[in-house]
C-alpha cells in the first residue's frame, strides 16, 4: 500500500491528504494504533478491502466479492455500457491452501464458474511450523483442476515475463476461476534464513537484515529506503 501510493481516507485517519500506510506507520509495525497492523484489518486501514488473519479467510472472502460483482454486473450493466466488470485477486499461502474453509469456498467457485476471480498462490513450501512436507504433500493443482478451475504455473517468482503471461491467461479465461501457482523462496536474499520458518512471521534480526540489503545492493545502513 505504501510502494502504490494509496491515499488515507476515512474516521480513523487525520485530516489532511496522506498515504494509507506511511512510512511512520512501518516503523510501528505491529504495534497499537499504527496503521500498518499485523492482519489487513477493513475500515482501519484504506486500501484494504477485507479483514484477514485466519488462513483461508481472505481466499474464501474472495469468492464472496467475485459472487457480488457477478451479480452487480447482471443487475446494473446495460448494453455496451458496463458499469461493474473488474476481476478480484487474492494472495494465498500454503497454509491457506491446507484449510478446509478455503477448499470449499474454492469447489463453490469452480462450480459457479466464476472466471473473473483469480488466486495467486505464494507456494514457497514453508509454514510457519516449518516446511509443508511434515503435513502437507497434496498436489494442489490437481485438486483445482477438479474443483473445475483453470491452472497456471510459474517456475519462478522473480519472472516478470512468466508472471505476465499466466495473468493475461486469466484475462482470456471466460469460463472458469483461475489458480496460479508461483514457486517462490520465503525470505529471498536473507543468507542464513532463505527458505526456512524463521523468515515467516518473526523479524530477520539487524545483522541478517544488513546483509539482506547487501544481497540486494542496497545501502545496509539506510532504514526504511527502499531505492529507486
Amino acid at each position: 500500500l505504501h510502494l502504490c501510493g494509496v491515499k488515507a481516507k476515512g474516521a480513523s485517519y487525520p485530516t489532511g491528504d496522506r498515504l494509507a500506510v506511511t512510512l511512520d506507520d512501518l516503523k510501528s509495525f505491529r504495534q497499537a494504533g499504527s496503521h500498518c497492523t499485523g492482519h489487513p484489518e477493513y475500515g482501519w486501514t484504506s486500501g484494504v478491502e477485507t479483514t484477514t488473519g485466519p488462513l483461508g479467510q481472505g481466499a474464501a472472502t474472495s469468492v464472496g466479492i467475485a459472487i457480488a460483482e457477478r451479480w452487480l454486473a447482471a443487475t446494473y450493466n446495460r448494453p455496451d455500457y458496463d458499469l461493474f466488470s473488474h476481476n478480484v485477486y487474492a494472495l494465498c499461502s500454503d497454509g491457506d491452501m491446507m484449510e478446509g474453509l478455503s477448499n470449499e469456498a474454492a469447489s463453490l467457485a469452480g462450480h459457479l464458474r466464476l472466471s473473473n476471480l483469480c488466486w495467486i498462490y505464494d507456494d514457497n513450501h514453508i509454514t510457519i511450523e516449518g516446511p509443508t512436507g511434515l503435513t502437507f504433500t497434496e498436489d494442489v493443482a490437481t485438486r483445482f483442476l477438479a474443483y473445475g478451475w483453470h491452472v497456471e504455473r510459474v517456475s519462478d517468482a522473480n519472472d516478470l515475463m512468466l508472471l505476465e503471461k499466466a495473468y493475461q491467461t486469466f484475462i482470456d479465461t471466460h469460463d472458469r476461476p483461475t489458480l496460479i501457482i508461483v514457486q517462490s523462496h520465503i525470505g529471498y536474499g536473507a543468507p542464513h534464513k532463505h527458505d526456512t520458518n524463521k523468515a515467516h512471521g518473526e523479524p530477520l534480526g539487524a545483522e541478517e537484515v544488513r546483509l539482506t540489503k547487501q544481497f540486494y545492493g542496497w545501502d545496509p545502513d539506510a532504514d526504511f529506503k527502499v531505492p529507486e
